[in-house]
């Protein structure tokens, strides 16, 4: 055996596009895993985890954005917003009388003795 090791391989730092481009080489059953790895100087764990990676990615991407409650309804004008509040005020007695009174509907009623002739 000879004191002589083999000559290391170049690491290949590939960009975000050559790795996107390698994964959906892969996902359109183009090219396989060993021969993009082979190709790009990289093992199959690596474009496992590209894979991965893209997939959750494109999870996220897709996902509703959510946005500020000021951008769902356009603003309203103040003697709006003050009519608004009032008759929410206003409905909400309305609501807590009529609780009351359903309560009240609701209680049983005492029974009184039946009168002695």
């Amino acid at each position: 055996m000879s004191s002589e090791s083999k000559p290391k391989k170049e690491r290949i730092n590939p960009s975000a596009k050559e790795r996107a481009a390698a994964v959906l080489s892969i996902w359109t059953e183009r090219r396989r895993p060993s021969e993009v790895g082979r190709e790009m100087g990289v093992n199959t764990t690596m474009i496992s985890l590209w894979q991965q990676r893209a997939l959750e990615g494109m999870l996220q991407a897709l996902e509703p954005r959510s946005r500020p409650e000021s951008q769902w309804r356009p603003p309203l004008s103040p003697k709006l917003e003050k009519l608004l509040t009032r008759e929410t005020h206003r409905s909400a007695g309305k609501m807590q009388r009529l609780e009351k009174r359903l309560m009240a509907l609701q209680e049983p009623k005492p029974t009184t003795p039946p009168k002695e002739k």
